[in-house]
């Protein structure tokens, strides 16, 4: 076989070689006069000669990320009928007020209940507010689905898993809003929730955090929580939890804390606590936040006309209830009750405990009753971290003993 047999084939209408030899001559012949017009008949690439140009060159500079090579006799000057792409005139940025309302949706595989929730958002008669949806690590397709049918939600998407308490820090790090309002994904506010929330967050400039009233959603009559509590004896409690709702809560005013599933905190107020404690995870993440608040004079007010209804223990609750609470119980009263009122509410905290164990024992063949120990277990080994933090804590405290305690139920 010979050796013409091994020499590839040139298609010669695809070869330069084979262009007419007077058409690229003339071509060349075009770009060189191009050339000279350009650079006053010197031939020179003007380039060159410029004074930018020529002083980043003298000081060694590196102008571009490639080397650039002139070489006119392989240049296409560019076809008579070319034209260049015209200039385009953009307006000027315009100045963009940040919102009044940041809403965070701090959600976890919640795709089910997300349309029921934007809806309910897009319908609120006060408009002044951002939605930003925290995703953490969904596998439900949640954030497709946002994408498609809300584009002007902004999402906030972690890679992995962070727990409900990371999740919300997360987005508030990236709120405009001057006020953040926290709502769970399978929650479904009235037209009106933003609106009164607004109106309290003008009206009382004393307070800090403000607590809409939850009730459930498949039975709308029935509370959730009026506002949250803090015994003495350390436990935290819904207020008005499982009752009828006959009006008995529509009264405005003070209360301990707000449940982070429907809550308005102004964004300052969180920057200066540092948000919610990370190592919570989930559950009484929002008892700590507001533990936290009244130690330093910032009350949390009820606010009875935000009203939202609430899928109970939709993404979480049972086991994992069980194991969150048990420890983080312990975790909030080691952190953040004042050594008088430890001495003081000791046996009624205690006694608590005990309770809480002995009922658990009781039940001990519920997975959920495992976990209340387990969970109670853990706070205990965890102790000596938060007692750290309690340093920090209650060097800032404000209030003194006595109004601390007539804040506690």
């Amino acid at each position: 076989m010979s050796d013409e047999q091994f020499k590839p084939k040139i298609d010669p209408s695809k070869s330069e070689a084979h262009k007419p030899a007077e058409k690229r001559a003339a071509q060349v012949q075009q770009a060189k006069d191009r050339l000279r017009n350009a650079s006053g008949g010197s031939g020179a690439n003007p380039l060159v000669n410029d004074e930018t140009y020529g002083g980043l060159r003298e000081e060694n500079r590196v102008v571009m990320r490639h080397q650039i090579a002139l070489n006119i006799d392989s240049f296409r000057a560019a076809p008579d009928d070319f034209v260049a792409r015209p200039a385009q005139n953009f307006p000027p940025l315009q100045r963009v007020a940040p919102p009044f309302l940041s809403v965070i949706i701090p959600s976890y595989n919640g795709l089910r209940f997300l349309p029921t929730l934007l809806a309910a958002l897009a319908n609120q008669t006060f408009t002044d507010f951002e939605i930003i949806l925290a995703d953490d690590a969904s596998t439900d397709e949640s954030v497709a689905w946002v994408e498609a049918h809300f584009p002007q939600v902004r999402l906030v998407v972690n890679r992995q898993n962070q727990g409900f308490a990371r999740t919300c820090n997360i987005a508030a790090d990236a709120a405009h809003g001057r006020v953040l309002v926290l709502l769970n994904n399978d929650t479904e506010p009235e037209a009106g929730f933003l609106a009164e929330l607004a109106r309290a967050v003008c009206e009382h400039p004393e307070a800090g955090i403000f607590a809409a009233k939850v009730l459930l959603f498949d039975q709308r009559h029935k509370l959730h929580t009026a506002g949250d509590l803090m015994g003495a004896d350390g436990i935290p409690r819904n207020r008005g939890v499982w009752e009828v709702d006959r009006g008995q809560y529509d009264e405005a005013g003070p209360v301990f804390g707000a449940c982070g599933g429907a809550a308005a905190y102004r964004k300052d107020l969180w920057r200066q606590l540092g948000g919610f404690d990370e190592t919570f995870w989930m559950y009484l993440e929002d008892a700590d936040l507001a533990f936290r608040a009244q130690l330093m004079g910032v009350s949390a007010y009820f606010v009875p006309t935000a009203r939202v209804y609430h899928h109970l223990s939709a993404t979480g609750g049972g086991v994992l209830a069980s194991y969150y609470v048990g420890r983080n119980t312990l975790w909030t009263i080691v952190k953040n009750m004042p050594r008088p009122l430890l001495v003081r509410n000791g046996p009624q905290i205690v006694a608590a405990q005990v309770r809480v164990a002995l009922d658990a024992l009781r039940n001990i063949r519920g997975a959920a009753a495992r976990a209340r120990l387990r969970g109670q277990l853990a706070g205990l080994l965890g102790l000596p971290h938060h007692l750290r933090k309690r340093q920090l804590i209650q060097v800032r405290r404000t209030v003194d003993d006595d109004e601390l305690a007539a804040r506690l139920s």
